[in-house]
């Protein structure tokens, strides 16, 4: 482990942290002089060999994570090529009502063609069993062809296999070694090649399809984030507008607050209109404009206090924001969908203190920033994505350029 966790920690771009990273794989030509600086971690990463004892143990300290120099300015460049309608497949649950309702919506709104949805018949229930998944893939490899990229699945629920998230399992395969007891789960899980990956063809390249939940509370709020996905679609970014505010903030929970390392210093990030705020805090309020957030906590509080742009993403690091069913005590993913947000992230079972089980926050602003959609922003944010659901607008970019 010492070895992959070293590079996830290592992971820079030129001005997030003023250096080439180990493991950053995009090439220099699409890289300018930037100069927004991040900690660096306390240790080699391993976060002191987490257990199941407790939720996130082991974490690494935040005392000396956000940096107090004076902001400065990065550049982005922007590669032309993302994901969009025509690489996307829809499915369908035609025994759950809400995934109709909002299946056939979606359809409207990206203007998907008949070939580009598949409409199945899935239990219900929360967790699938991992026969009941395997059905699905079947169905899901026979209708889509290798022009498919990625999917976007019309449902809140499934949103698990066993402790395997279902957006994991669709892309990388089930892994039924991680649920073989209840410490299982804290083990390092199958890496994603697709992590800090460029190219826009995610199947071709890697023979992995994306995949995301139309997730939310309900029918009307599905149907909001949507819209706001499709609304924000090169929307930001742009010459003489107002800027958009990214918040990346380090909690009094200390386990939870084990992204604080790789948390990018406060600064203008010239060419996109951002501004990245990294605070000591427990919660942000009230907030305009804001693009990004992402914090470490059970619960985040002041929610209906932010204004959110279309397009935005947030997640918090906790053990299971990722149980959409609202069953875990802890602050689901859908609850920053209903506050705003386009599109989050969460894990479905105990995944311990691996922050590669979670967004990366330079990474996640990096792509987003360069014109990646949301599916392709966050899915290239996390290293080990096997335990977490991605929900959101899959299409939603609102730094695209065309």
């Amino acid at each position: 482990m010492a070895k992959s966790t070293a590079a996830y920690w290592d992971m820079a771009f030129p001005g997030l942290n003023g250096k080439f990273g180990a493991a950053a794989r995009v090439p220099v030509i699409f890289l300018f002089a930037l100069h927004i600086g991040v900690a660096s971690a306390d240790d080699d990463g391993a976060t002191n060999a987490p257990t199941a004892a407790t939720s996130h143990p082991g974490a690494i300290s935040a005392s000396n994570s956000a940096s107090t120099s004076k902001p400065r300015s990065i550049v982005f460049a922007r590669p032309g090529d993302r994901l969009t309608s025509k690489d996307i497949g829809l499915v369908i649950n035609m025994a759950d009502p809400y995934s109709v309702e909002v299946g056939e919506f979606y359809i409207q709104a990206r203007k998907l063609t008949p070939e580009q949805v598949l409409r199945v018949e899935l239990p219900m229930k929360s967790v699938l069993t991992s026969d009941e998944f395997e059905h699905l893939k079947s169905s899901i490899s026979a209708h889509f062809n290798g022009s498919t990229q990625a999917l976007a699945l019309a449902w809140n629920a499934p949103y698990a296999v066993s402790c395997n998230s279902i957006t994991g399992a669709l892309a990388l395969g089930l892994d039924p070694t991680l649920c073989s007891d209840s410490a299982s789960t804290c083990s390092p899980s199958k890496a994603s090649p697709y992590f800090n990956a460029l190219t826009s063809k995610p199947y071709a390249s890697f023979n992995m399809r994306l995949s995301m939940l139309l997730a939310a509370k309900d029918v009307a709020g599905a149907k909001s984030m949507i819209e706001r996905g499709v609304t924000s679609d090169h929307s930001l970014g742009l010459r003489g507008a107002p800027p958009t505010n990214a918040y990346f903030v380090i909690t009094s929970d200390r386990a939870r607050s084990s992204r604080a390392a790789l948390f990018p210093a406060s600064g203008s990030v010239r060419g996109t209109g951002i501004i990245v705020h990294t605070e000591r805090t427990q919660t942000i309020e009230h907030v305009d404009r804001l693009l990004m957030y992402e914090t470490g906590a059970t619960h985040v509080g002041k929610l209906h206090t932010l204004h959110w742009v279309p397009g935005a993403l947030a997640d918090h690091l906790t053990s299971f924001g990722g149980q959409l069913d609202g069953k875990s005590g802890q602050m689901s993913a859908l609850d920053w969908i209903a506050s705003g947000a386009t599109a989050s992230y969460g894990t479905v079972s105990e995944p311990c203190s691996y922050p590669q089980k979670f967004p990366h926050p330079k990474v996640l602003l990096f792509h987003y920033a360069q014109g990646s959609t949301a599916i392709e922003a966050y899915w290239r944010s996390v290293a080990w994505p096997l335990q977490g659901v991605f929900v959101g607008e899959p299409l939603a970019a609102p730094f695209a350029r065309r």
